[in-house]
């Protein structure tokens, strides 16, 4: 980080309202699956083993759940509020398992604005190609706080 660097922040809360919608598609791929398995050390036969996953009522690998949690957490931390922002609670249902190579399709709703908390709570449902429901969850979201200054003075404006 470079000291007095300008760093995108996503909107503050007075920006926000309720009824502001965002929509994400991913699709999802070896390199996502492998790269989450290797970091994760989870080694759950259902999320890599054909063999395994066809004789259980999935009928073929699935997606880790954490991993579609991670679609949603970087959909708000990078488009809504963006970049700053912090979650605070989140209450999530995996209605129905996702297989590899599906493309997802992901609804956000900011159903509320808590200025005295400073906090926003998001809808999102989750879909996957087909129409079926994947993920349904509220989010509860704490804006960006504007930058304060490393200074008190502006003595340095001149450096």
């Amino acid at each position: 980080m470079l000291l007095g660097k300008k760093r995108k922040l996503g909107r503050m809360l007075e920006e926000i309202s309720v009824g502001e919608k965002l929509e994400v598609t991913e699709k999802i791929e070896d390199r996502d699956l492998l790269l989450y398995l290797g970091l994760s050390n989870d080694n759950n036969p259902l999320f890599i083993q054909h063999d395994y996953a066809s004789m259980t009522p999935f009928k073929k690998p699935i997606v880790p759940q954490i991993m579609l949690l991670a679609i949603v957490t970087g959909a708000i931390s990078k488009y809504l509020p963006g970049p700053g922002s912090s979650i605070k609670k989140q209450e999530v249902t995996y209605e129905t398992p996702v297989h590899h190579y599906e493309t997802l399709h992901f609804q956000f709703e900011v159903v509320k604005v808590l200025m005295e908390a400073h906090e926003v709570e998001i809808s999102v449902k989750g879909v996957n190609e087909s129409g079926n429901p994947i993920l349904e969850g509220i989010f509860t979201v704490s804006p960006p706080y504007p930058a304060k200054p490393l200074t008190k003075s502006t003595s340095f404006d001149n450096f």
